[in-house]
């Protein structure tokens, strides 16, 4: 290759190897496999050392992990989070050592698994947890810990209270948990987490840390950061047996070998069990033990000299695809899934992949009878690579035109890849809508969720969210394990919901396009359920926020016979079809709100309803449209952003102070 075309695709690696990377550590939504980004990374690092004038300090090359969010408080690393070089092969191993024992005689390794997560750092000062942070950069990362303290596998306390102590970790989300979380986004017609260790960075990165915690998440530690006072050590076997000894959650295996093909051994050993494991692994980690020679090794600019990783390439096998089965989900969206001759893949049998839509089918060519490639996305959730051959008079995939459950026409809208069925009385949508009106952010009903909704439907009680007022006691005590106490729980959980306000109705009915946020806005704009009934698409647009999609969508719903039927229903049902008194003070009307860090005293949802009621509204991002920026404790990025802007920043005091009447 000549320097012209060595010039040129090196910068078309780096373009897509930042663009990879932020879909990876700052959108937590990656679209090509690990093993795809290390070997446009290894091509790049190749062509570099190849035409050295190309090199850049910018180049993905030179960088580590990926910038720190906005959403939470800076954390400057002390000691850098370095990254680690890759391997791919055992001769590479066999160079790593070669070039530790040009600087360290007859080295001792140790060698351990490479956790698939979100790496961290915990501190403890005099053994209490004070503060946890993502790696970031490796020099800046995010102050994430009270999303961490959710984990329950980190200890608040030390089993000896040193002065101060920092480790290095990764976070990751066990299959089991990532296996519940995944069939629940699907039941409730959400995307699907791609893999464990993007679910685990986006659990950490919830503001909420409420719902981190119901993402269970766990932790291994594997390395000591810093540390001041107690026992010194003088290996990293023995600094990890260390920090198992005072309740550190360590990594599940570590071993010393003797020399490197001691080493490759134990990496084969670790990769023949990958399968059977209950966490993500995508290598093993080689270091050398003894830390006065990991001193004398040293550093590059972005790793340590003294490990490497090993990386397993992904597996994927041959099968033939014997069909192509088609399910709705509970917006009504036809999802297809190819079925396949069992076969065991990366530890467990699978004869099935979601083949997400029509136009995913179309690009890969994929028929009924075909010869596919299949692997394990993150070693988890099967996915058809490519097709390897089409059978003697295969066609291609076709949609059905007729829902699967209901028989009615489907529809596929202009713009959309997906094809839907609009019937509301759809059997195979019933569950998963009942699911969703009754959930927290909805109608908030306790005690009915998704196993009772399966048998209530099953047993015929219910057959439309209106049902669920009509229920008696002695029906629900009927079903697997309820029991009379928690059949009136949820009598009682019902009946308090009819006295909910009116926007938590109108977000549970489901409707097409119309999330939390607008359920709210159209209740503001209407006195109440009889006028959004008879609201046209004209009406709905007069709503600040609302476009025309969502309008139409609002629109069409209301004027359904079926919705007009429920709604009669809701009503007689006693249910609260009145919006909201406004309050008489409308001191901002017109402004909007960004908040920003911890109030002293109220929540965020507290805060919120309080500018709402005096008619403002809050938005998520800072703008030269703030008026206001309600800064409470540990303010971030959007308190500097506002003074930027010459944005009035106010407290909660000064809030109730504008808000008392």
């Amino acid at each position: 290759m000549n320097f012209t075309d060595a010039e040129k695709r090196i910068n078309e690696l780096r373009k897509l190897l930042e663009y990879h990377s932020r879909k990876y550590y700052v959108d937590d939504s990656p679209e090509i496999e690990d093993y795809e980004y290390d070997m446009m990374l290894r091509e790049l690092e190749t062509l570099e050392d190849e035409f050295p004038k190309l090199k850049s300090p910018e180049s993905p090359t030179a960088k580590v992990g990926g910038k720190a969010s906005k959403l939470f408080s800076p954390v400057e690393h002390k000691v850098k989070m370095e990254s680690l070089q890759d391997a791919f092969s055992f001769d590479e191993l066999r160079d790593f050592d070669r070039r530790v024992r040009e600087t360290a005689e007859n080295p001792v390794y140790s060698v351990e698994p490479k956790i698939d997560g979100l790496s961290v750092s915990l501190e403890y000062v005099n053994g209490t947890f004070v503060r946890g942070s993502t790696r970031g950069d490796g020099v800046t990362g995010e102050d994430v810990t009270d999303n961490l303290k959710t984990v329950k596998s980190i200890p608040a306390h030390l089993n000896t209270p040193i002065d101060f102590l920092e480790v290095r970790g990764e976070v990751y989300m066990p299959h089991t948990s990532f296996e519940q979380l995944v069939e629940h986004q699907e039941l409730m017609g959400e995307k699907p987490a791609k893999n464990p260790r993007n679910a685990a960075a986006g659990a950490l990165r919830q503001k909420n840390s409420a719902v981190t915690a119901t993402r269970n998440l766990d932790i291994f530690l594997f390395n000591i950061q810093q540390k001041v006072g107690g026992v010194q050590f003088e290996s990293h076997i023995a600094s990890l047996d260390y920090m198992k000894s005072q309740g550190l959650h360590v990594l599940p295996s570590y071993i010393k070998c003797a020399d490197i093909e001691e080493a490759i051994a134990e990496i084969e050993k670790i990769g023949q069990s990958r399968g059977s494991l209950a966490f993500d692994i995508d290598g093993a980690v080689v270091k050398v033990d003894d830390f006065a020679m990991r001193r004398k090794l040293g550093s590059t600019s972005k790793f340590p000299k003294w490990a490497i990783a090993y990386k397993y390439p992904p597996e994927q096998k041959s099968t033939v695809l014997t069909d192509i089965d088609v399910s709705v989900g509970r917006t009504g969206v036809l999802t297809p899934t190819a079925v396949f001759e069992p076969m065991l893949l990366a530890g467990s049998t699978v004869s099935r992949a979601v083949l997400h839509n029509a136009d995913y089918i179309a690009e890969k060519d994929i028929r009924i009878g075909d010869t596919i490639e299949v692997r394990k996305a993150g070693d988890i959730i099967p996915e058809i690579v490519c097709s390897v051959c089409h059978i003697e008079g295969s066609k291609p995939f076709e949609m059905p035109d007729k829902c699967p459950s209901c028989g009615e026409s489907v529809v596929k809208d202009e713009g959309e890849v997906a094809v839907r069925c609009v019937n509301p009385e759809c059997p195979a949508q019933l569950v998963r809508n009942l699911i969703h009106f009754s959930s927290r952010g909805a109608m908030d009903i306790e005690g009915l969720g998704e196993a009772v909704v399966i048998q209530l439907v099953g047993k015929g009680l219910i057959k439309k969210p209106s049902d669920i007022y009509d229920l008696k006691a002695e029906q629900i005590a009927d079903i697997e394990r309820m029991g009379e106490k928690s059949a009136a729980n949820l009598i009682n959980a019902i009946k308090n919901s009819k006295k909910n306000e009116l926007w938590r109705l109108i977000f549970g009915l489901g409707i097409r396009h119309i999330g939390e946020k607008a359920a709210k806005l159209i209740e503001s704009s209407f006195d109440g359920m009889e006028s959004i009934a008879k609201a046209s698409k004209d009406d709905f647009m007069k709503i600040d926020g609302f476009g025309e999609i969502m309008a139409q969508s609002a629109a069409e719903f209301f004027a359904l016979d079926g919705t007009k039927e429920l709604l009669e229903k809701f009503k007689q049902a006693g249910l609260n079809l009145k919006s909201k008194e406004k309050s008489g003070n409308s001191v901002f009307e017109g402004k909007t709100f960004v908040l920003t860090g911890t109030l002293p005293t109220l929540s965020r949802a507290q805060a919120t309803e309080i500018i709402e009621n005096c008619g403002g509204k809050v938005s998520s991002s800072v703008s030269k449209k703030t008026s206001y920026v309600l800064a409470g404790e540990a303010a971030g990025s959007k308190l500097q952003k506002a003074q930027s802007l010459g944005i009035e920043i106010i407290s909660e005091q000064r809030l109730l102070e504008l808000t008392s009447v």
